[in-house]
């Protein structure tokens, strides 16, 4: 800002005194020196004529240098004064583009940034420039666009924990309400008498109005599917065994064995896929499941197989859309996320989920990556 002041004040100074210095040479008149020369001169020609057109030359010849020069200072003053309007014209434009350097643009680039933040933007940083009025400001307001982005995100990874956390426990519950909902129906068949009866179906419509709830808590938080974290690692086949077994709570899964490997995947998701295909097969076939399991090059492979009637082969590939179920399904309660649930969970562990139609019943394939394959 000073040094544009202090150019103004030099032009404008030495301008002034450029000009003053033309003006102080003012041309003289001839002086009575000059004249009485001229008559002395004329004064001794030979004749009166003589002396005086001797007179005349000499005065004329004066006069006229006398206009010639101030003419010629005119014409310089006037060259001056071109110049300085035109020094200050380009001195005036200098000032403006500094001024609209300095100011305006720094200002207008805060403004649109101000815009950007409001409209919730926060990814594209403000330019740095430290050599103008605006400097320290710029850096002020980047950082509070990345300390906003930063509570930004941090917000939603923190809704995000939530919607995992609702969507993992509703669904997980859904598991021992099954179970508990089981031996209260087998708690009926023994009832002894009707006060026990009343009692054990009063509990029941209790247990369907927890898992009515439970659902539409899991239906509601579907959704945000993508928050459900899988984090494979490396686990015993054994641990398969467990889980399988841990879902079979009708105890309709016929003995089985898994080979002994390691494979990648998540325990706890791998929990909830076994969990939503038994179930279905005790739903939907109401038979008893068998497990074959093997190694087929990089995976293990486990079908769960059940003797029910199955789907039609066109519904095959549809049925791990979310909300859609088979025409077989349509008399039972449910809402057609259990497989597309699975397979979105065995996606994220590197495996594959396939259903296929067999000729006595249908069955369901898991196939887990094994431990040191490129996932």
């Amino acid at each position: 800002m000073k040094k544009p002041i202090a150019a103004i004040i030099f032009i404008t100074a030495a301008s002034i005194v450029i000009i003053s210095l033309s003006f102080r040479d003012e041309v003289q008149p001839p002086d009575a020196i000059f004249i009485n020369d001229a008559v002395q001169t004329a004064i001794q020609s030979g004749t009166v004529s003589e002396s005086v057109n001797l007179l005349t030359d000499r005065l004329t010849q004066a006069f006229s240098a006398m206009d010639a020069a101030r003419n010629s200072r005119e014409d310089t003053l006037q060259i001056q004064l071109i110049v300085f309007v035109c020094v200050l014209a380009l001195l005036g434009i200098g000032v403006c583009l500094y001024f609209e350097r300095t100011f305006f643009t720094p200002f207008r680039r805060l403004q649109k940034f101000a815009h950007r933040i409001a409209a919730g933007n926060l990814d594209i940083p403000l330019e740095m420039d430290t050599h103008n009025l605006f400097g320290a400001f710029t850096e002020s307001f980047d950082l509070m666009r990345v300390e906003l982005r930063t509570a930004r995100e941090n917000e939603y990874k923190a809704n995000l924990s939530k919607k995992e956390l609702v969507a993992s426990l509703s669904h997980d519950i859904k598991t021992p309400i099954a179970s508990i909902m089981s031996a209260m129906d087998i708690m009926l068949i023994k009832a002894k008498d009707d006060k026990e009866k009343k009692m054990v179906e009063s509990v029941n419509a209790k247990l369907e109005q927890i898992n009515s709830l439970v659902t539409n808590m899991f239906h509601a938080t579907l959704e945000e599917l993508q928050a459900l974290k899988v984090k494979p690692r490396e686990m015993q086949s054994t641990e398969v065994a467990t889980l399988i077994k841990d879902s079979d709570y009708e105890d309709r899964v016929t003995p089985f064995v898994i080979p002994d490997c390691i494979v990648v995947a998540d325990s706890l998701r791998l929990q909830q896929v076994f969990d939503n295909i038994i179930s279905n097969s005790y739903k939907y076939a109401k038979t008893a499941v068998v497990i074959n399991a093997y190694i087929d090059r990089n995976y293990l492979v486990v079908e769960v197989q059940d003797f029910g009637c199955g789907v039609s082969e066109e519904e095959i590939p549809l049925l791990r859309n979310k909300f859609y179920r088979g025409k077989n399904a349509e008399k039972s309660d449910g809402y057609g996320l259990g497989l597309y649930i699975s397979h979105y969970f065995v996606n994220e562990m590197a495996g594959k989920l396939i259903c296929k139609n067999r000729s006595n019943g249908f069955s369901v394939t898991i196939m887990l990556m094994l431990a040191g394959q490129n996932i």
